[in-house]
């Protein structure tokens, strides 16, 4: 999606050159998961940091002398933390930057020490896997997530991160919402591809798309006003093209299957009133389809 919405050749072009870069940017985009997976492992190591220095310091509070634990002791955390898998493929890949650059580690825990999440969370008395898991989803979404100097801090790194930060943000949220204690060590390192024919099917769109473009988008103006313009040209439109490409060059995807999957995309990483909008696109083109028995799906049962 990204790849296409970026491209900014024409049908013509040769496309070598921009397959081999959305397969960079697919496995350029694991790289920043887990870059950001590792953030959180030395958040969690810089909460136990943190109480050891103050049980240090000569002069102690009574809070200082015993400090909250809460934090440290966070299941979620331990749970990543303890990850070998985890943390064996951050350390091959070498993405953990946070060692040399602290400094952003300290910025986002400051953070935390100061929010009312922090404070609501660590006063809480009943403790458990839930709560802790609810916890660190909030950090990560409040204070994480939306932070300017990690967003500039990646964009250093990698030019491409700056656009690929919210999808991968929304792919590490989604994977923590499932984790659970018994969740195995492979639950927090989801596979880029189910198998190769995903791989293939994710190529054969990005070309297929592409070469049909002007077609696409041409039918898609028919079914639009002129206040819609500026929504084609934006993300919508290239989920628009895409699902068409669905549509019409792989017959064996269900017409709700691939609405569905563009909605919950359009939900996810375009504006609120994306998804109406797109829904009530693809169905007037389905059922134009459907009425003139064009673009058959083949299987039973499909449509």
């Amino acid at each position: 999606m990204q790849s296409m919405y970026a491209f900014k050749g024409t049908e013509s072009d040769d496309l070598t050159k921009e397959q081999k870069f959305l397969l960079h940017s697919l496995d350029s985009m694991y790289d920043l998961y887990l870059s950001l997976l590792a953030l959180l492992t030395e958040l969690h190591k810089k909460s136990k940091d943190h109480n050891e220095k103050l049980q240090k310091k000569l002069v102690k509070s009574e809070a200082d002398k015993n400090p909250n634990s809460k934090f440290q002791d966070n299941q979620l955390f331990q749970l990543i933390s303890s990850n070998e898998m985890l943390q064996d493929a951050i350390s091959k890949r070498k993405l953990n930057y946070w060692d040399l650059d602290f400094e952003y580690v300290d910025i986002i825990f400051k953070a935390i020490l100061k929010s009312d999440l922090y404070k609501n969370y660590t006063t809480e008395t009943e403790t458990s896997f839930k709560k802790d898991k609810q916890f660190i989803i909030e950090i990560f979404t409040e204070i994480i997530a939306p932070n300017d100097k990690l967003y500039d801090f990646f964009e250093d790194k990698k030019l491409t991160w700056v656009d690929d930060l919210p999808v991968v943000n929304t792919a590490i949220l989604k994977v923590l919402r499932k984790l659970k204690l018994t969740s195995p060590e492979t639950a927090l390192l989801p596979d880029l591809y189910k198998d190769d024919d995903d791989k293939e099917f994710a190529i054969d769109l990005f070309k297929k798309t592409f070469l049909n473009s002007s077609k696409y988008a041409e039918e898609i103006s028919e079914k639009t006003t002129n206040w819609d313009s500026e929504r084609l040209a934006s993300l919508d439109g290239v989920l628009l093209k895409m699902a068409l490409c669905e549509f019409q060059k792989f017959s064996s995807i269900p017409y709700k299957v691939t609405i569905n999957e563009y909605l919950e995309i359009a939900k996810e990483y375009s504006t609120p009133k994306s998804s109406l909008f797109i829904n009530g696109i693809l169905d007037k083109i389905v059922k134009e389809y459907q009425s003139e028995n064009k673009h058959l799906k083949a299987g039973r049962g499909l449509m």
